[in-house]
């Protein structure tokens, strides 16, 4: 039996944060995306287990300023991204006035320290968006469009073909046919 599931990366980081945290008697304030206010200092050994537990489990503690504006710039793109209600400004506008950096200064750093672009982040975060909206709702390629603040379905396609290879509509087909095998097989 197969399922096919959704996840929010961001809940789930967050739960198992909470958990490592409580597991470590560690005080906290508060868990926002990828920081996290502490309310005391710990010892170097108590400091080293849990970056110890944290890399088990996939998240590094960033300590260059630097790299900590751009996993924000980053955290902030998926927000942009994922939110429900499309962000009226244009995305360098919405970043620089989230960050109080500008724009130029923001894009520069991003690039240093990722070698991509924003602009590049931001389509690859749209384009696996749009794979899960195809896998995992029943919206079709236009609502997937509005719903990613494209201009139209082609902007769309476009995107998606040079990202991943194939169309979105190819996508959707290989998704319908592994889900028709997969039903066949279990009946």
């Amino acid at each position: 039996m197969k399922l096919f599931l959704k996840f929010d990366f961001n809940k789930i980081a967050k739960i198992h944060l909470e958990q490592l945290l409580d597991e470590n008697n560690v005080k906290y304030k508060n868990i926002t995306f990828g920081e996290i206010e502490l309310l005391e200092s710990f010892s170097d050994e108590k400091m080293a287990k849990i970056n110890l537990q944290l890399n088990a489990n996939g998240i590094e503690i960033v300590e260059n300023q630097k790299s900590v504006l751009v996993q924000k710039v980053k955290d902030l793109i998926v927000e942009m991204v994922k939110n429900e209600e499309p962000i009226s400004v244009k995305s360098s506008i919405y970043i620089s006035e989230k960050l109080n950096h500008s724009y130029g200064y923001l894009s520069n750093l991003f690039s240093e320290i990722t070698y991509s672009s924003i602009e590049n982040f931001i389509i690859i975060q749209k384009i696996e968006l749009a794979k899960e909206l195809i896998i995992n709702s029943e919206m079709n390629l236009t609502e997937i469009a509005f719903r990613l603040n494209y201009s139209s379905v082609a902007h769309l396609s476009t995107q998606f073909k040079n990202t991943t290879g194939i169309t979105p509509s190819a996508f959707q087909r290989i998704i319908l046919k592994r889900k028709e095998i997969y039903n066949n097989n279990n009946l």
